[in-house]
């Protein structure tokens, strides 16, 4: 029982340059992402706060949702689930 979480290319530094992260299945989002920040604690800092909650200009999809549309950190993540971590992109 697994998740697969996608890092985009900004992020994989922080994560010793993977790509992809396999973790254990966690009933929801943030058992995902605590487990990610125990393995890559720099990783955790770019994605949540100091309080825990998701950062503004990062969005977290579970599948093809994004996580803010369907219950925030408590989103359901089956498992088999990818989780994709995608910073915002700004511009003009």
């Amino acid at each position: 029982m697994a998740v697969t979480v996608i890092l985009p290319q900004v992020l994989q530094s922080d994560a010793g340059g993977a790509k992809r992260v396999d973790l254990p299945a966690a009933p929801d989002l943030r058992g995902v992402l605590d487990a990610l920040a125990d393995r890559h604690p720099r990783l955790d800092r770019r994605v949540r706060d100091e309080q825990g909650a998701l950062r503004r200009y990062v969005n977290v999809f579970v599948g093809d949702d994004e996580c803010r549309a369907v219950s925030g950190l408590q989103t359901p993540v089956p498992d088999g689930a990818e989780v994709r971590i995608l910073p915002s992109v700004a511009g003009g």
